[in-house]
C-alpha cells in the first residue's frame, strides 16, 4: 500500500491540449505530485521552453491524429499509465446559425479525438496488463445549457456519457476513468470575453458560492487526486468543479 496515496511518484501522464489554460495548470500540477509529464499542443514549437517536461506537437482533428500522438507518448515514455483528456474547442453560434464546418470542429475534437485518444491508450495497456487511468476534461455545460451553444453544450454531454461508458467497458482491464466538470473558469479566452462584458462577470461573481470565477488551478487537486491511488475505488464518475455555480437554481438576488 502507498504510504502517500496521494502522490503520483513513479507514474507517468500525458496531457492533452497543455498549452494554456486548464491542460497548462493540471499538466504543472501532476508534475509537482511526482509523475513525469508529457505536455501536448497543436504549436509546432513548445510554447513553454523553460518547462522541465517533454512538449509533443499534434492536431488531434488529423485523421489518425489521436493515435499518433499516444504512439509518439509511449516512444518517448514507455511506462505511460496516466491519461488527461483536456484538448477541447468551442465554436459557438446560434442553433438557426450553426454550420456543419462549425459542428463537426467541435465534435471532432471534444468527443472523437478524446475518444480514439483514450482508445490507443488503453489499448497499449491492455495488451501489456497494466492499469492505468484516464481523466476527461468535460464542463457543467454537458449537463446545463447556455444560449447560442448548443453544439458545445451537446459535446460535453457526450463527454460526460464517454466518461461512464469507457469505465464500463475497460473496468477489466484496471483502468479507472472519471472526468472533471469545471464551471466558469479564466483561461486566455474566457478572459478577454468577460473583459468585454464586465457586466456578465459581476452577474456570475455574483451567482457562484465561492464570490469568484475559477482559475486553471482550482482545476488541478480534483484531475491529481483522480488520477492516484487514493481514488482507487472511484470509476466512471464526473466531479462538478464549478465553486458552487450550479448549486442553485438562481443563486443571491443582488
Amino acid at each position: 500500500m502507498n504510504p502517500n496515496p496521494f502522490s503520483l511518484e513513479g507514474r507517468t501522464a500525458l496531457v492533452t491540449g497543455s498549452s494554456s489554460g486548464i491542460g497548462q495548470a493540471v499538466a504543472a500540477a501532476i508534475q509537482a505530485a511526482g509523475a513525469k509529464v508529457i505536455r501536448h499542443g497543436i504549436e509546432s514549437e513548445d510554447p513553454d521552453p523553460t518547462s522541465s517536461s517533454p512538449y509533443l506537437a499534434a492536431d488531434l482533428l488529423a485523421e489518425d491524429g489521436p493515435e499518433k500522438l499516444l504512439e509518439a507518448a509511449f516512444q518517448l515514455s514507455p511506462d505511460l499509465d496516466l491519461l488527461v483528456c483536456n484538448a477541447g474547442n468551442n465554436h459557438n453560434a446560434p442553433f438557426l446559425e450553426m454550420t456543419r464546418k462549425r459542428w463537426d470542429l467541435t465534435m471532432d475534437l471534444n468527443l472523437k479525438a478524446n475518444y480514439f485518444a483514450a482508445q490507443a491508450f488503453a489499448k497499449k495497456l491492455a495488451a501489456e496488463q497494466r492499469l492505468g487511468a484516464i481523466v476527461v476534461t468535460g464542463s457543467i455545460n454537458g449537463f446545463q445549457a447556455e444560449i447560442n451553444s448548443s453544439a458545445y453544450d451537446i459535446s460535453k454531454g457526450g463527454c460526460e456519457m464517454m466518461v461512464r461508458g469507457l469505465a464500463m467497458e475497460l473496468a477489466d482491464y484496471n483502468i479507472r476513468v472519471n472526468g472533471i466538470a469545471p464551471g466558469l473558469i479564466f483561461t486566455p479566452k474566457t478572459r478577454v470575453g468577460f473583459g468585454r462584458n464586465p457586466k456578465r462577470q459581476a452577474h456570475f461573481e455574483n451567482k457562484i458560492l465561492k464570490g469568484r470565477i475559477g482559475e486553471p488551478r482550482d482545476c488541478t487537486g480534483t484531475v491529481v487526486f483522480l488520477l492516484s491511488e487514493a481514488s482507487e475505488y472511484i470509476t466512471g464518475e464526473m466531479i462538478v468543479v464549478d465553486g458552487g455555480l450550479t448549486v442553485g437554481q438562481v443563486g443571491k438576488m443582488e
